[in-house]
């Protein structure tokens, strides 16, 4: 086993270095469609930190005790992927009892997260790179926490932006790609942070 990188260079990495969205551009659909609200965004943002990081310790589990034990590695895509569908639908029954306006909210993007490449990235950037169970837990729940800086911040950049008066050829989807862009190009001056 390689050796584990620090906590703190991990939580850097997973949080600005490494963003799923503004980065590695993972986890764009919703990005750009649940991001219009700040407070939908803010749930969206909560529903895939939750999803992530447990999805990190089932993934890891399961890899380390069935897969590798059994010389199944084959199968992780599969397996992960039946993992974080079961872990959204528990998150989609959960969000719609305890809060139906969230969940009205979110609408197609909720079940999305199951298809959403940034948490399947994760589960197996964890196995790609070795890291323990702790390392695994810890670059899932930052990871899903830098995913969700990103997604409050363009969409209280979006609200803002909505308040102003646009040229109309860039009204709509066009200015939220340009802003995406530009925060996108914010975040590679982080680069300079690896530890």
């Amino acid at each position: 086993m390689s050796s584990q990188p620090s906590i703190i260079s991990l939580i850097i990495a997973a949080l600005f270095t490494e963003n799923f969205v503004m980065v590695k551009f993972l986890g764009c659909c919703p990005f750009l469609g649940v991001s219009k609200k700040l407070d939908t965004a803010m749930g969206m943002g909560m529903a895939v930190t939750f999803v992530m990081a447990i999805a990190s310790m089932f993934t890891w589990a399961a890899n380390h005790f069935l897969l590798e034990k059994f010389n199944l590695e084959y199968l992780q895509t599969i397996v992960f992927i039946l993992i974080i569908a079961g872990l959204v639908q528990f998150v989609e029954m959960f969000i719609k009892k305890a809060m139906p306006s969230l969940y009205n909210a979110l609408g197609i993007y909720l079940p999305l997260i199951t298809t959403n490449c940034a948490v399947l990235a994760v589960t197996l950037l964890n196995v790609q790179n070795n890291y323990d169970f702790i390392h695994s837990i810890l670059y899932g729940t930052f990871a899903a926490m830098g995913f969700s800086l990103s997604i409050i911040l363009f969409a209280g950049i979006r609200e803002f932006i909505s308040e102003k008066e646009v040229p109309v050829p860039f009204r709509g989807f066009p200015i939220a790609l340009i802003t995406a862009g530009l925060m996108a190009i914010a975040f590679m001056g982080f680069s300079g942070f690896a530890i």
